[in-house]
């Protein structure tokens, strides 16, 4: 990546992180690893499902995030290299 490709890709991050829901949704996908929609739900509580979703596709888009197949399920994990460079923060103990 070219710099200006670099800073244009730190500020996507960086703004997704920005709101607190996707926040906790990396946090908890850092601290527990891979899960799944309805497992992060749970954990989440007073995120209803489709809310969900939206923030999921915005720290995929942002490339946050990876995500594999298992059965009928999509499991979400952190693209850790992606994490590791633009906040790895994410990854100290709280």
């Amino acid at each position: 990546m070219d710099p200006a490709q670099l800073q244009a890709q730190a500020i996507k991050v960086h703004r997704a992180l920005g709101e607190s829901t996707r926040y906790r949704i990396v946090q908890l996908l850092a601290t527990e690893g891979d899960l799944c929609p309805a497992e992060l739900e749970k954990r989440l509580e007073s995120i209803p499902l489709s809310t969900l979703s939206h923030h999921l596709k915005q720290l995929a888009d942002c490339q946050l995030l990876v995500s594999k197949k298992q059965g009928t399920f999509i499991y979400y994990g952190l693209h850790r290299e992606m994490v590791q460079k633009f906040a790895a923060y994410l990854f100290d103990p709280v």
